[in-house]
């Protein structure tokens, strides 16, 4: 390699996405706690349903000595009714987490009932209204546009992405 290659050549190898950072960093965490990655809780409304997820969150996942699969999952439930109705969706809750990891990561679930801990929500987002002469611009841009319906949606659309930014 020549000297002009190697000045050229960035410390740290360039730049890269901050999830890979992340992921690298927080990987022995969820290690600790039986998670492969933090996904399971990231995803955890698509595995066990909106519903369910309101009411519940993935604690860890306990492995038997030596073993990597058929653990069980320590998951907290806020409320006394949830976990009556956990134990009777109990199989069917394996079967998607199951399913979702692609082998049989889990084979129980310990119940702990408390309080989750608070979760951010978002703020509704709307866009703002727009002025005048932004509402005539996105008028004129779409005079061309034949079809009412397909007028009226790119209208729409137009309206949230002007909308979203700023003046």
């Amino acid at each position: 390699m020549t000297t002009e290659n190697i000045k050229r050549r960035k410390r740290g190898g360039g730049p890269r996405a901050l999830a890979a950072s992340l992921s690298a960093a927080t990987k022995p965490i969820f290690g600790k706690r039986g998670f492969a990655d933090g996904d399971i809780l990231k995803d955890w409304a698509g595995i066990a349903g909106a519903h369910m997820a309101a009411h519940s969150q993935p604690e860890k996942i306990a492995y038997p000595k030596g073993a990597s699969d058929g653990g069980t999952l320590h998951l907290r439930i806020d409320s006394g009714a949830m976990a009556t109705e956990l134990q009777h969706l109990q199989p069917l809750l394996i079967e998607r987490i199951n399913g979702y990891f692609g082998f049989r990561a889990v084979d129980g679930i310990k119940i702990i009932q408390g309080p989750l801990p608070d979760r951010q929500k978002k703020p509704d987002w709307s866009p703002r209204k727009l002025d005048p002469g932004e509402e005539s611009r996105l008028a004129e841009n779409l005079m061309d546009v034949d079809d009412e319906d397909l007028r009226k949606a790119l209208q729409t659309l137009g309206r949230a992405v002007i909308g979203r930014s700023g003046h």
